[in-house]
């Protein structure tokens, strides 16, 4: 099966795509930067282009059976101007499995009913537009049909796979720290290839 991949240069990404072609899938990947991409991803399919451009979407999502993005805020509205988009093309092309990388900012706060976690003192972010843009990302989702995951690691530094990662549905496990993106990216090619925790948050941690 032909995965494909928006945001292939993403740190989550790039490990991602890595573990997906040692496994022998075939992977296509939207990319901004073609030389950057090519340095990083050496046998993946490289689609040249923008995620807000319908466009390009469609040409990154044509002869894909599922799709993952690893998409980031990157300070700008390009999460939840490019979702809606990637939506919309799987809805043409007959898509349903959708895994996206979020983060734990938006699974439901264990302490305060009704807020996530972003809104509550169990954040010690000031600043809350990443999370805005997830949430944003994640209300998107609820309203549609699609068969969608989104995986919302907690601190996530550069780092290969250790394993031992803990997960809970909509919540972050209890005193849950840290994950790497080379265990985020594992964790998110089993759920996505599982078809594990439809229409479902998952916080990972260690």
């Amino acid at each position: 099966m032909k995965i494909a991949v928006i945001g292939g240069t993403g740190r989550v990404s790039a490990r991602f795509i890595r573990h997906a072609l040692d496994r022998g899938h075939e992977v296509k990947a939207l990319v901004r930067n073609i030389q950057k991409a090519e340095e990083m991803i050496e046998g993946a399919e490289l689609v040249q282009g923008d995620a807000r451009n319908p466009k390009d979407i469609k040409e990154a999502l044509t002869g894909c059976g599922v799709v993952f993005s690893g998409l980031s805020t990157d300070k700008t509205d390009t999460l939840t101007e490019a979702v809606p988009l990637i939506t919309e093309e799987m809805n043409r092309q007959g898509l349903k499995r959708l895994v996206s990388i979020g983060t734990a900012g938006i699974l439901d706060s264990r302490f305060e009913d009704g807020k996530y976690r972003f809104e509550s003192s169990e954040s010690k972010r000031r600043k809350t537009f990443a999370a805005e843009e997830h949430a944003g990302v994640y209300k998107h989702l609820q309203n549609t049909d699609l068969d969608w995951t989104i995986v919302c690691p907690t601190y996530l530094p550069d780092g290969d796979v250790q394993g031992g990662v803990r997960f809970e549905l909509d919540m972050l496990p209890e005193d849950g720290k840290k994950v790497t993106t080379g265990d985020t990216a594992v964790f998110a090619y089993q759920t996505l290839l599982n078809d594990q925790f439809s229409q479902k948050r998952v916080g990972i941690c260690y």
